[in-house]
């Protein structure tokens, strides 16, 4: 039995912090750290792997700036969409016109 389209993008997207990412992703690349601070309340080690899940079905890209940081001697890393992941702008805010129309009207 084939999968359904949507379903599958849905299982992602469903994901707790992935609709977050996205979004604060949407205004430019960002470090690991600058983006768990915007996303807020994500602990690094969930952070860490939304983000991976994200580079593996090519909704992000993970460019490493540094061989080592401060961090322990962790590679220092920029994320940001790709174009598949721009898409998604749309997504966001057709599923926020919904929302507004038929959940909860006079929010923004």
């Amino acid at each position: 039995m084939r999968r359904c389209a949507a379903g599958s993008a849905i299982e992602i997207l469903q994901e707790k912090w992935v609709l977050h990412i996205v979004h604060a992703l949407l205004a430019g690349p960002k470090g690991f750290n600058e983006l768990g601070r915007e996303v807020g309340g994500c602990n690094p080690t969930t952070l860490a792997h939304r983000l991976a899940r994200l580079e593996g079905v090519g909704v992000i890209h993970r460019e490493v700036l540094a061989d080592e940081s401060a961090n322990a001697g962790l590679p220092r890393c920029s994320y940001e969409l790709t174009e598949s992941g721009h898409e998604l702008e749309m997504v966001i805010a057709a599923i926020r016109e919904w929302a507004i129309a038929h959940l909860e009207p006079g929010a923004d």
